[in-house]
């Protein structure tokens, strides 16, 4: 019931949010600050807590929230993050922002790649997987969110909405192997 809860929320103000966005022509301005904020928020245990809890003030809220934006973000995101703070929805701003970069890249047509390696992507690997993800998805761009898993041995795992292309070597040994098993 609750992601029904959080999507009743989350949607409609990412929405909004792109709306205004768009009127103003800052839709790109914005989704770069947006990341920078979800970054933050997603790194800070702290910060979650602080804007979740019930006990905090509004007032304290948006003091935090002036301190970490003002003179960072566009004046119009700063003005969304504290309407959040008014309207008791700031502990939803990750999914809001999550859904308003989702509607970005859909309007922009780029697909979002989450790519699992076992040791960390160098430049050049990561210019070679997005092109070869703008062929397979024929996206205008990708953004990459990396993710590191030793346990893959080698390769890369990539996931593309519902698509999965697993390039691991953990992958193919248990691809050899089920193919053993069937031939035996």
């Amino acid at each position: 019931m609750q992601s029904a809860i959080t999507a009743e929320v989350v949607e409609p103000y990412a929405e909004a949010l792109m709306s205004l966005t768009k009127s103003e022509d800052i839709t790109d301005e914005v989704a770069y600050s947006v990341r920078e904020l979800k970054n933050l928020f997603e790194d800070s245990d702290d910060l979650r807590i602080f804007f979740a809890s019930p006990l905090v003030s509004v007032e304290d809220k948006k003091e935090v929230i002036r301190k970490i934006a003002e003179g960072q973000v566009h004046p119009f995101l700063l003005n969304f993050l504290l309407l959040l703070v008014d309207r008791k929805r700031i502990r939803f701003v990750e999914g809001i922002f999550s859904k308003y970069l989702e509607i970005v890249r859909q309007l922009n047509n780029v697909v979002l790649a989450e790519v699992t390696s076992a040791v960390r992507l160098y430049e050049g690997e990561a210019e070679k997987l997005v092109e070869k993800i703008k062929q397979l998805t024929g996206a205008s761009d990708v953004e990459i969110q990396t993710k590191i898993d030793p346990d893959i041995i080698g390769g890369v795992i990539i996931k593309v909405g519902s698509q999965v292309y697993d390039a691991s070597l953990k992958g193919q040994l248990r691809r050899i192997s089920f193919s053993m098993l069937g031939k035996a």
